[in-house]
C-alpha cells in the first residue's frame, strides 16, 4: 500500500482520525487515483470551508443526468453532521480505498453510484478538542457537534436555517438519491452492541419502501454484520431514563435525516456505533454495516429504484387526487414487544454529589427482556388541497421550496376564488430556545374564504413527488412546519391597538345596537370569572368585534386551494 494511501486512523493504531485539511487531501488523492471518481464542492461553511463530496461509478455516471439514465441505483453516504462523530469518516476512506484503488470490492460499482461527503459540518470538525465529548471513548481529538452557528445540522433538514444545510438539500435534489445512509455515534446507556440502528418503516413513509427495509434488506444486512463479528441491535432511546422500562423506537420527524428522506420517499439508514467502543472497533462495525447494506443495494437496485418510483407516484395518487388522509403527526404506541437485550449487569449508588441514585455499568454481560415500543399511532392527519398559494412577500418560502426540490408556478394576474385558510385560535412558545428558534403549540381553527388572490403569487401543486415534504412544510399542525419552527410569529403579534378612553364608548354603542352581542356579553360575564375580573379582556371583546380589528391578526398567511 502506497504511503500516500494509509491514512492517519491506520498509521496511529486506530485511535486517531485525520482533520479537515488532511482529509480532503486523501478524498483528492482518491480521486486522482482512479478514473471512476470525481470530488467536488457543492456548498460553504460558515466559516468559509468547503464541503465536498465524491461520486464513484465505474460508468462515468458522474453528473445528476448521466446518473438518472444509468439504471443504477445512487446511494448517498453522509458522514460527520455531527462532527464530533467521525467514525463514518474514517470508515468511508477505507472503504473508498478498497472500491477505487486496491479494486477488491469495485464490483459494488456495477449496480451503484456512490456520494460520499467525507465531512458535512466541516466548520464544528475543525472545532476540535480531547475533551468535546465526556461521553465518548476515543479517538484522541474530535470535533463539535454543532457548526460554528451552534446549530445542530440533524435537526435542520426541513427548515434549513444553516448554510451547510441548504448546500445539503441542493445536493439531495438535484441528485436525488436512492438510498441514504447517515453514520453516527451514539452515547447514552452502556451495552454489548457494538453497532445500532434505526431507518424508517411506519406512517411516515411509503408501505412498499417500509417492507422493503424491514422484511428485505435489514435482516440481511444484520446477519451479515453479525457475522463480522460485530453485534447489532435496534438504536437505544430509554423510556424514563432506564432500560428497564424498555426501549422505544421514537417518531423520526423531518428535522431528522431518517425522517426527512422518508418525505422524499427514499430510505434513510441511521448507522449508531457505540460511543464507549474502542475507536478502532467503531469505525470497522460502522464500515461492516456500510459494506453490507451496499451489498444488498447492489443486489435489490432494480427493486430499489422500482419501489422509490413506486412510491412518488402512489403518495400523489393516495393523498392528493384520492385524498385519502395524510398522516402529520404521530406518537408512540403502548403495544410492545419483547425485545432480548444484551446489556451489562448495573448497581445502583447513592451518590453524595446529586444526593440521589447513580446507576453503575459492570463488564458483566446481562441478557434482560425488555418492552421494545416499535409501533406509532397516528394522532392527526390532514387532506391535502390540490395546491397552497404563498403569497408573493413570503418569498423565503419559495426559496426553501426549491432546496428540496419542490416545482411551483406563480400567477401571471390575479385570481378571485374560495381558499382555505388557518386561524391560530391559541398559540403558546417554548420558553426555551430549541435550535435558535422558539418552537410554537399551535391551537388552529379551519374556514373557507373567497379571496383575491394577487399576481405574483406562488402556486404550489401537491400532485408531485415531493409531496410529503410540501405538506410537512406547510400544514401548521404538521410536527416540523415552517409555523412550529415559528417563521410566523409575527402574524400572532397585535400590531394596532385601541386605546380604552376611544374603544371604551365604541364599546357601549356596539351593545346598545346589537342586542345578540350584548347577550354573548353578558353571558361571557356570568360563565368567566376571569373575564369577568379583567376590564382589558372585556374591552377587548368588543375590539375584536369591531370595524377596526385587524383581519390579519392570527390568520396563517398561506392559503390551501381545493381545486386547482
Amino acid at each position: 500500500m502506497p504511503q500516500r494511501l494509509v491514512t492517519r486512523f491506520e498509521s496511529s493504531g486506530g485511535v486517531e482520525s485525520s482533520r479537515y485539511a488532511e482529509t480532503m487531501q486523501y478524498f483528492a488523492r482518491l480521486a486522482h487515483a482512479s478514473p471512476h471518481a470525481k470530488l467536488f464542492t457543492f456548498g460553504l461553511s460558515p466559516q468559509g470551508r468547503e464541503i465536498r463530496c465524491l461520486v464513484a461509478a465505474s460508468g462515468g455516471e458522474l453528473t445528476p443526468e448521466a446518473a438518472r439514465a444509468s439504471g443504477k441505483a445512487v446511494v448517498l453516504i453522509q458522514n460527520a453532521i455531527h462532527a464530533g462523530e467521525v467514525e463514518g469518516k474514517d470508515a468511508s476512506m477505507l472503504l473508498l480505498r478498497e472500491i477505487l484503488v486496491t479494486r477488491e470490492r469495485a464490483s459494488l460499482l456495477d449496480n451503484l453510484i456512490l456520494l460520499v461527503i467525507p465531512i458535512l459540518n466541516v466548520d464544528g470538525h475543525e472545532r476540535i478538542s480531547a475533551f468535546n465529548r465526556p461521553n465518548q471513548n476515543g479517538p484522541k481529538e474530535m470535533g463539535w457537534r454543532t457548526n460554528a452557528l451552534n446549530l445542530n445540522l440533524n435537526r435542520d433538514y426541513l427548515k434549513a436555517d444553516a448554510p451547510e444545510m441548504k448546500a445539503l438539500l441542493a445536493l439531495f435534489s438535484s441528485w436525488l438519491p436512492d438510498f441514504y445512509i447517515d453514520n453516527h455515534c451514539t452515547d447514552g446507556a452502556d451495552y454489548q452492541y457494538h453497532v445500532t440502528y434505526d431507518i424508517e418503516t411506519r406512517q411516515s413513509i411509503w408501505p412498499g419502501l417500509g417492507a422493503f427495509a424491514a422484511r428485505g434488506m435489514m435482516p440481511e444486512v444484520l446477519a451479515a454484520v453479525e457475522r463480522d463479528g460485530f453485534l447489532v441491535g435496534p438504536y437505544v432511546e430509554m423510556l424514563d431514563g432506564d432500560l428497564h422500562h424498555g426501549i422505544a423506537d421514537m417518531p423520526s420527524y423531518p428535522r431528522l435525516s431518517t425522517g426527512y428522506a422518508a418525505t422524499q420517499n427514499r430510505l434513510c439508514l441511521l448507522v449508531e456505533a457505540h460511543a464507549l467502543k474502542p475507536y478502532e472497533n467503531r469505525v470497522h462495525s460502522t464500515m461492516s454495516m456500510n459494506i453490507a447494506v451496499l451489498q444488498y443495494l447492489s443486489a435489490h437496485h432494480a427493486q430499489l429504484r422500482r419501489l422509490n418510483d413506486e412510491a412518488d407516484r402512489e403518495t400523489v395518487r393516495e393523498h392528493s387526487v384520492q385524498k385519502i388522509p395524510f398522516p402529520v403527526g404521530f406518537t408512540e404506541s403502548p403495544a410492545h414487544e419483547p425485545l432480548r437485550f444484551k446489556g451489562y449487569r448495573t448497581t445502583e449508588e447513592l451518590s453524595p454529589v446529586t444526593g440521589s441514585s447513580i446507576t453503575r455499568y459492570t463488564t458483566d454481560p446481562e441478557e434482560t427482556v425488555i418492552p421494545f415500543h416499535r409501533w406509532l399511532q397516528t394522532t392527526r392527519e390532514v387532506v391535502v388541497p390540490d395546491a397552497y398559494v404563498i403569497p408573493r412577500e413570503l418569498g423565503f418560502i419559495t426559496d426553501l421550496l426549491k432546496l428540496h426540490g419542490v416545482s411551483f408556478g406563480h400567477l401571471e394576474e390575479s385570481r378571485r376564488c374560495e381558499v382555505e385558510r388557518y386561524r391560530f385560535s391559541g398559540t403558546r412558545f417554548a420558553s426555551y430556545p430549541y435550535e435558535g428558534r422558539h418552537l410554537a403549540e399551535l391551537d388552529i381553527e379551519g374556514y373557507a374564504e373567497v379571496v383575491t388572490i394577487p399576481a405574483g403569487a406562488a402556486i404550489v401543486p401537491t400532485a408531485q413527488r415531493a409531496m410529503r415534504v410540501i405538506v410537512n412544510l406547510l400544514e401548521p399542525a404538521a410536527p416540523d412546519s415552517l409555523a412550529r419552527w415559528g417563521f410566523f410569529s409575527a402574524f400572532v403579534e397585535r400590531k394596532e391597538y385601541a386605546e380604552p378612553y376611544v374603544m371604551e364608548p365604541i364599546a357601549r354603542r356596539m351593545m346598545e345596537e346589537d342586542a345578540d352581542l350584548r347577550a354573548e356579553f353578558h353571558r361571557r360575564l356570568a360563565d368567566d370569572e376571569s373575564f369577568r375580573q379583567n376590564p382589558s379582556e372585556r374591552l377587548d371583546f368588543f375590539y375584536r368585534r369591531s370595524v377596526y380589528f385587524d383581519e390579519c391578526e392570527n390568520v396563517y398567511p398561506v392559503m390551501r386551494l381545493t381545486r386547482l
